[in-house]
């Protein structure tokens, strides 16, 4: 008996394993799954929490844009907009590149619209546009036609072909000119718009770009800084701004939390220091409204180059109107036979004066005057100017 039991105790113990088995494979698969389950939630649930704000970015324009204490109250004040956009008082943002992607996404960046680089081209055709190009060109035609037409191909296209060439170069110094001076404009602008800033992350107070501020940050102000964003006094002293800038007059505003907490981009601390909350960046902000509505050209002419300019159109209207006034004359001694010729016979002599001859002798009027035009129109001295600007500066 004792046999039997010691052979069935493990025969039975044997046709045991197999359903422990499965009950392990069982319970390893429901923690498997729940603990899947329980991740995943905590991430999609951290995710929309980063997600998610409380205010959108129109409420936050309009709250500083139209300077509305009544609807800041309903908010909560500027502690209900502070804990709207997840920022803490004394810690700011998170800061890391996550937490700033995210407000980015959902806020914008603090840059602004700027227009397209113009191109070389663009510079070549708005030098074409000029009175006095037009003018050379109309006359190179001229004297081109006139020229062929007088002395043949071979040599009557030299005259009109160098005021060609002229125009050329005029047209080809100009352009490099004034695209030299838009590009070293812009890098210019670049470097002067890229101003530092003190903010506070994770509990530390760090020196960063403007254009790395977003929508929560804690901005330090101080006498002299410019305000780089929209957004809601937090705490300060004294603290008052020059926002001439956005609404030209020349007063100071006293920035305080009871009466006037609101801060505008552009405007600059002229005393006291204070703490900001950020609430508008970028476009967002009432500077970069008008930013907008603003177009900017860069390719205005200096002083110098505006009167050389002025007087050249003045002296070509003058040779203008002695080459028109010199044709008419001449047109009228010739036709009323008064001018000679070489053998000094009368050179129109009415209906016995061939086509021909009248044709010659029309072609060189013309063409004095042409001279007459071309040689009153001082465009070497604004190509003068173009030259100097493109020498280095080690040269002038």
């Amino acid at each position: 008996m004792a046999e039997m039991a010691s052979t069935i105790v493990p025969a039975e113990l044997g046709c045991l394993d197999v359903p422990l088995s499965i009950h392990k494979r069982r319970w390893r698969s429901a923690f498997v799954t729940i603990y899947c389950s329980r991740a995943f939630q905590s991430f999609f649930q951290s995710v929309s929490d980063n997600n998610s704000f409380k205010l959108d970015q129109r409420t936050l324009t309009q709250l500083v844009k139209e300077k509305s204490l009544g609807k800041l109250r309903e908010l909560g004040g500027v502690e209900g907009i502070k804990s709207a956009l997840k920022t803490n008082a004394k810690l700011g943002v998170c800061g890391d590149a996550q937490d700033v992607a995210h407000r980015i996404e959902a806020f914008g960046s603090n840059t602004y619209k700027t227009a397209a680089a113009k191109k070389f081209f663009h510079f070549v055709w708005e030098a074409c546009q000029d009175l006095t190009i037009f003018i050379l060109i109309g006359c190179a035609v001229l004297s081109l036609a006139f020229g062929i037409i007088e002395h043949g191909l071979r040599e009557g296209w030299s005259d009109g072909g160098s005021i060609f060439l002229a125009v050329i170069l005029v047209i080809s110094v100009s352009a490099t000119s004034n695209y030299r001076q838009h590009r070293e404009f812009d890098k210019l602008s670049k470097v002067g718009s890229n101003l530092q800033t003190e903010a506070v992350r994770n509990g530390i107070r760090l020196h960063i770009s403007i254009f790395e501020i977003v929508v929560g940050d804690i901005i330090c102000l101080k006498i002299g800084d410019q305000v780089p964003a929209d957004g809601l006094l937090l705490e300060g002293y004294s603290l008052e701004v020059d926002e001439s800038s956005m609404t030209g007059e020349s007063d100071h505003v006293e920035i305080s939390q009871s009466h006037n907490p609101f801060l505008f981009s552009g405007t600059k601390v002229v005393d006291g220091y204070a703490q900001m909350l950020v609430t508008s960046v970028g476009m967002n902000t009432t500077w970069g409204e008008m930013m907008s509505q603003i177009s900017s050209d860069t390719s205005e002419q200096t002083p110098l180059q505006s009167r050389i300019h002025r007087l050249a159109s003045s002296i070509g209207i003058v040779g203008l109107l002695v080459a028109l006034l010199n044709l008419i004359v001449s047109k009228i001694y010739y036709f009323t036979g008064k001018t000679k010729d070489k053998h000094g016979k009368k050179e129109f002599n009415g209906s016995r004066t061939k086509v021909n001859h009248i044709i010659i002798a029309v072609v060189g009027m013309v063409g004095t005057a042409v001279t007459i035009v071309v040689a009153a129109i001082p465009e070497g001295n604004s190509l003068l100017v173009r030259l100097w600007a493109l020498l280095p500066p080690f040269a002038h």
